[in-house]
């Protein structure tokens, strides 16, 4: 049987909170699982930036938004940019971490998924596309350790770093919210989640207004 961790967060980063080892191993299978059934629906995208590099991480969406980038800019759209299909549903074993941290009643909209081959990274960057910055981004950790680096609101701001493993989860919320954030390097062949190594990342969002 799967489970899922204390509500109480094992500490503070920055403002933003991380639960480690949130998730068992049990629970992080059925959401690998599940990954893979959404990435059949809705297949990895090799994202472009709007200055036309491209993104070093895959990506792909479940919800009623999927996030998307290229030569038109970042935005949010309803289906998938290669199917023209809506995106997949946001399976239950991924709500319940957001249920059990965010704490709001509203639901996300938006589940990214993004996955780290071995020299795959992200650069410092804040989440502000969407409507209501009151609610929080919740990220999951599956795969191989990453080292996750957060600072303030001003690019400028001094960063602290820390290892996120397998099962880890993360909030950022509050003064948090708009922090730059990004990642610095995975450490590849770290777990055994994933046959193939690397790292899968989700950020559970909530897109548009309350109600709307």
């Amino acid at each position: 049987m799967s489970s899922i961790g204390a509500s109480r967060p094992s500490f503070d980063l920055n403002g933003a909170k991380i639960w480690k080892s949130f998730l068992d191993r049990a629970a992080q299978r059925e959401m690998t699982e599940d990954i893979r059934s959404i990435a059949k629906r809705a297949p990895f995208l090799q994202p472009m930036t709007p200055w036309g590099k491209p993104m070093t991480v895959r990506m792909t969406s479940a919800g009623r938004f999927g996030w998307v980038t290229d030569r038109r800019g970042y935005r949010y759209e309803e289906a998938h940019p290669k199917t023209g299909q809506p995106w997949p549903e946001i399976p239950p074993s991924i709500l319940t971490v957001w249920k059990a941290v965010a704490e709001t009643p509203t639901p996300p909209d938006c589940c990214l998924v993004n996955y780290y081959s071995e020299k795959a990274r992200m650069g410092l960057h804040q989440d502000k596309d969407e409507a209501d910055f009151g609610f929080p981004v919740v990220s999951i950790s599956l795969g191989d350790p990453a080292t996750f680096r957060i600072g303030g609101s001003n690019r400028k701001d001094p960063t602290q770093s820390v290892t996120l493993e397998s099962g880890d989860v993360l909030l950022m919320g509050g003064e948090a919210r708009l922090a730059f954030h990004g990642i610095d390097r995975i450490k590849f062949g770290g777990s055994t989640l994933l046959p193939d190594g690397g790292r899968i990342n989700l950020t559970l969002r909530r897109v548009a207004p309350a109600g709307v």
